[in-house]
């Protein structure tokens, strides 16, 4: 090898060597933050990996994609009166390219969790896009409300259509167009605000309002049902 494809080597381990430096001092900053927040709010924070949750939470369909699944960053404590706990969600899936290679995409989700009377049948209710508007073209349809608005924003789905009607009573559905992208599940005793995107700092306490908000709205009545 002469000796320009020496430099060149040395060259990219070089640039090779200062983005993962780079990559660790932004990660450290990043725990740095969320310790420091953690503290503020009362809360305990751990920033490793945990992959026994995405086991417990499969349940939860935003939580049972893919491949590898962790998280990390994980929050416990109580928030205005309620049990909460959130984290960022990583799986992945993988594809071919066309001379044969295998590409892995990582994704990452926020995911924020409360505790509600149950057991509870699923109830999904999700902004309305493009790929649950095919969804229903193909027959799986929602579940319309008497709101047109909330109707044509969210996309409800529940195959108790009872309890999907007494969760989404006029005061949650006027909450819910306030908040035109809640993503919402609510399975078993957990109720589940997801946001694709990773855990960003400035997001976590508006995600916790619109999360203990939304469960405050939980009809009296609905404690102690079964699914």
């Amino acid at each position: 090898m002469d000796s320009s494809g020496v430099i060149i080597i040395i060259a990219l381990a070089v640039v090779f060597l200062a983005i993962l430096g780079i990559g660790i001092w932004r990660e450290k900053k990043r725990q740095e933050a969320f310790q420091a927040l953690a503290d503020e709010m009362g809360l305990t924070y751990a920033p490793g990996r945990n992959y026994s949750l995405p086991e417990r939470y499969f349940f939860l369909n935003q939580l049972d994609k893919g491949d590898n699944r962790y998280v990390q960053h994980v929050f416990r404590g109580t928030y205005d009166g309620l049990p909460v706990m959130f984290f960022e969600y990583h799986y992945e899936t993988s594809s071919t390219t066309s001379k044969g290679g295998r590409t892995v995409h990582h994704y990452y989700l926020s995911v924020f969790l409360t505790k509600v009377p149950g057991p509870a049948p699923e109830l999904t209710i999700r902004p309305e896009g493009f790929f649950s508007k095919v969804a229903q073209a193909l027959g799986y349809d929602d579940i319309d409300f008497e709101s047109a608005e909330f109707s044509r924003k969210y996309c409800v789905r529940s195959k108790d259509k009872k309890f999907a009607y007494d969760i989404c009573h006029p005061a949650a559905i006027e909450f819910l167009l306030s908040h035109p992208y809640a993503d919402i599940e609510i399975e078993g005793n957990e109720m589940a605000i997801v946001q694709e995107s990773g855990l960003d700092k400035l997001e976590i306490p508006a995600n916790l309002i619109l999360l203990t908000r939304f469960r405050r709205l939980w009809p009296d009545y609905l404690e102690g049902i079964s699914a």
